[in-house]
């Protein structure tokens, strides 16, 4: 595929999708959704690639749905099909990608393209950027995951507060608040992200997908259900040959080379 609103660069272990729609903030179309997913699905079928870093080109994240693009005619406009058949597969290939997915939050994520970032694994922000959920404002309500995300992360009480009131949530409160990992003074977002890379460039694969999966289904099991489901991940992970790798290179006191 041939991408006309996102920017996709591998970089020997990580890649880097980038939103490339500056002159509008980085608005969301179907388009754009459509080449998310591709883009993903991508990244994930290359095996040297250990992480996906997810932005936007210019001074933001993102400002959301392009609502230009959904068409003239108000009474006409597909809701649900919009999101069933655009956010919720890109959402949910975010969350089940075998790879961690770190968010650069720059400038603003509003939105459908704060639930956007909250559905990455990393979220990292610069201090003077914010998030805003800003449906309310409009007449609608959150989609693509925010209310599983939000609640996930501050609780009912502050989701509430964030959705129904559409505040600015700047970089040190999201922080304090749990919405994201790390905030950095402006021009150190290179930096943060960095060390993340790093990090990531010597895991095991195999292992951080497993890890990722069962954080997603453990929020919702009984605790005999995740005994049960670590058990399991954890015969699949020491029969892997990285779990050999891991072990060797641990006692040879050296880096592993998982491959």
């Amino acid at each position: 595929m041939t991408y006309k609103t996102i920017l996709y660069t591998d970089h020997s272990h990580w890649a880097e999708i980038q939103l490339n729609r500056p002159e509008v903030y980085n608005a969301i179309t179907p388009l754009m959704l459509e080449e998310l997913l591709d883009a993903f699905g991508k990244a994930e079928r290359k095996e040297p690639i250990k992480c996906v870093v997810l932005t936007g080109h210019g001074k933001v994240f993102c400002s959301g749905q392009d609502l230009k693009s959904v068409g003239t005619d108000i009474d006409a406009i597909p809701f649900r099909n919009i999101i069933t058949e655009y956010y919720n597969p890109l959402i949910m290939r975010i969350r089940t990608l075998k790879k961690p997915v770190i968010g650069k939050i720059e400038g603003l994520a509003v939105g459908a393209g704060a639930s956007l970032a909250l559905a990455c694994d990393i979220l990292l922000m610069s201090k003077e950027a914010y998030i805003a959920q800003l449906f309310a404002q409009i007449g609608l309500v959150m989609d693509a995951g925010a209310n599983y995300f939000l609640t996930k992360k501050v609780g009912r009480a502050m989701a509430f507060e964030l959705a129904t009131t559409g505040r600015k949530v700047y970089g040190e409160e999201a922080l304090a608040l749990g919405l994201v990992n790390k905030v950095v003074e402006e021009g150190e977002m290179d930096q943060a992200l960095q060390f993340y890379l790093d990090i990531y460039k010597g895991t095991s694969s195999h292992s951080i997908g497993l890890i990722k999966n069962m954080l997603n289904r453990a929020g919702e099991m009984k605790l005999e259900e995740v005994l049960e489901m670590e058990a399991n991940c954890q015969e699949k992970a020491g029969r892997h040959p990285d779990f050999k790798e891991g072990l060797s290179a641990f006692l040879e006191k050296r880096r592993p080379n998982f491959k």
